[in-house]
C-alpha cells in the first residue's frame, strides 16, 4: 500500500504539493517569529539569537544574520559553525537549505527552493514544488546574488556580485554572471 503523504511531507520531500491549511499555518508562525526578529535593533545579539534559534531548524550559536532576514518554513533552514548571512536576505526555504560552515553571504541575497508548475493547468489549480539548495563549507556568495532550487554551490567557491544561479558550481572556482558560469579555478 502506498503512504499518503501530507502537504508538508510532499513538500519537504520534494514532491509537488498544494499549499493548504497546514502549511499556511506553518508559514504563519515562522511569519510571526521572523516579525519579531526584524523589529529588534541590530544591537540586541542576544534576543535576536533567541528568535533565530526557535526560528530554524538548526543554527550554531556562533553564527550572525543581520536584519531584515525573510525567511519561509524556517525549521527547513539549518546553518553551521562561524557563518555571517548580512542584511536583507531571503531565504524561501520550502525544501532544506543547508548552509555549511565559514560561508559569507553579502546583502541581498536570495535563495529559493519553490518553484511552480509548468503546466499551465496545474499550475492554475496551486501546484508547486521545492528542491533543496546546499551551500557548503567555507564559501563567500557577492551582493544581490539569486539562487534558484535545486543548486549546489560546492565548498570553497566565491559568486561574483548580482549572478543568477541556475546550476549547481564545482568547489574552488569563482562564478558570476547571469546566468553564473565559472570564471576561474582558485588554486589552494
Amino acid at each position: 500500500m502506498d503512504k499518503i503523504f501530507s502537504e508538508y511531507d510532499k513538500m519537504i520531500n520534494e514532491l509537488e504539493y498544494i499549499q493548504n491549511k497546514e502549511l499556511m499555518d506553518l508559514l504563519l508562525e515562522n511569519k510571526k517569529l521572523m516579525d519579531k526578529y526584524n523589529n529588534l535593533g541590530t544591537t540586541d545579539i542576544k534576543k535576536r539569537k533567541s528568535i533565530l534559534k526557535d526560528m530554524l531548524g538548526y543554527i550554531h550559536e556562533s553564527v550572525d544574520i543581520l536584519p531584515p532576514f525573510i525567511c519561509d518554513y524556517g525549521e527547513n533552514i539549518s546553518i553551521d559553525k562561524h557563518s555571517f548571512i548580512n542584511h536583507n536576505c531571503t531565504i524561501l526555504a520550502e525544501a532544506n537549505v543547508v548552509i555549511g560552515k565559514y560561508v559569507r553571504i553579502a546583502p541581498n541575497v536570495s535563495i529559493y527552493t519553490v518553484g511552480h508548475a509548468e503546466n499551465p493547468l496545474k499550475r492554475k489549480a496551486g501546484y508547486s514544488y521545492a528542491k533543496k539548495v546546499i551551500i557548503e563549507d567555507n564559501v563567500w556568495i557577492g551582493g544581490n546574488v539569486i539562487i534558484l532550487p535545486g543548486v549546489t554551490i560546492s565548498k570553497n567557491s566565491i559568486i561574483g556580485a548580482g549572478s543568477l544561479i541556475n546550476k549547481s558550481i564545482p568547489q574552488n572556482v569563482i562564478a558570476a554572471g547571469n546566468p553564473c558560469k565559472i570564471i576561474k579555478e582558485i588554486e589552494e
